[in-house]
C-alpha cells in the first residue's frame, strides 16, 4: 500500500482548494473519512500547512479536474513523477508542537478505552509505558493540568488506527472473560454394580401380629362332657 508524500498536508490542501468528496480525499491520502471531515470542520490539522500535490508532481491538474467532475472516480497518484512512500513500522514521529498534548491524549484513552493495553497506547500516541502508568495512577508530575482530549483530534493518531486497536483489545477482553468464566463440571463417579444391587434390593417387611392369650398362657384343657 502506498501514500502520497505528506498525506495530512495534502488532505488539508485538497479540502481547501478542491470540491473533491471526503471519500475521494480519504482514499487518496489513506486517511479515515472522519479525519478528512475533521479537517473540513477545523478540528483536525488546524496548524498544518496545506501541500499542493500538483506542485510536487504527485497529481496532474487533469487528474484533479477529472475527479472533481465525477464524485465516484478515484484519484490516481502520478508514480512516474514521484515515488510513493510506503508507511514504515518504525517509531512514530510526533512534531514538537504536539508533544505537549500526549498526556491529554493518554488520559483520554485511559478514561474512554480502559481495555487498551499500555503497549497499544504507546504505539498510538508515541509515548513510554512509565508515562502511561503515571497517568493511570494519577502520579504524573503535571496531573493537575492534564485535560483528556481525543488523540485523533489532536493529530497524534489516525481514526482507523484507533478503531483497529480498540477492536483488537475488545476481542482479547472477550476471550479472556470467556476463558475465566468457563465452569469445569465435576466428573460423575458411577457406583460399582454390586453396590447398586445392594441398594436396589430391599428386604421384605414381615408384618408382626400382637400375641393372643393362647400364645401367652397356652391352650386350656377341654372340660369333660356330662353323661
Amino acid at each position: 500500500m502506498t501514500q502520497p508524500l505528506m498525506p495530512m498536508a495534502t488532505a488539508v490542501w485538497l479540502v481547501d482548494n478542491t470540491v473533491l468528496t471526503f471519500t475521494q480525499i480519504a482514499d487518496f491520502c489513506e486517511l479515515h473519512e472522519l479525519e478528512v471531515q475533521g479537517i473540513a470542520d477545523g478540528t483536525v490539522g488546524m496548524h498544518i500547512v496545506g501541500q499542493d500535490p500538483t506542485s510536487s508532481g504527485q497529481l496532474t491538474q487533469e487528474e484533479l479536474d477529472r475527479c472533481q467532475a465525477d464524485p465516484s472516480a478515484s484519484l490516481v497518484l502520478s508514480v512516474d513523477d514521484v515515488k510513493a512512500v510506503p508507511r514504515t513500522k518504525g517509531p512514530r514521529y510526533t512534531p514538537v508542537s504536539k508533544r505537549q498534548d500526549k498526556p491529554d491524549a493518554i488520559a483520554w484513552l485511559v478514561r474512554n478505552h480502559p481495555e487498551l493495553t499500555d503497549l497499544q497506547i504507546s504505539r498510538l500516541v508515541g509515548t513510554t509505558k512509565p508515562t502511561i502508568q503515571s497517568i493511570r495512577e494519577r502520579s504524573h508530575w503535571n496531573i493537575s493540568n492534564i485535560r483528556p482530549q481525543d488523540p485523533v483530534g489532536l493529530g497524534l493518531c489516525r481514526q482507523i488506527e484507533l478503531d483497529a486497536a480498540v477492536q483488537l483489545a475488545a476481542e482479547r477482553r472477550d476471550k479472556a472473560a470467556a476463558k475465566s468464566g468457563a465452569v469445569t463440571e465435576e466428573p460423575v463417579v458411577e457406583a460399582a454394580p454390586e453396590v447398586i444391587a445392594e441398594v436396589a434390593v430391599e428386604e421384605p417387611v414381615v408384618e408382626q401380629k400382637e400375641p393372643t392369650a393362647e400364645d401367652v398362657f397356652g391352650k386350656s384343657e377341654e372340660e369333660p362332657k356330662e353323661a
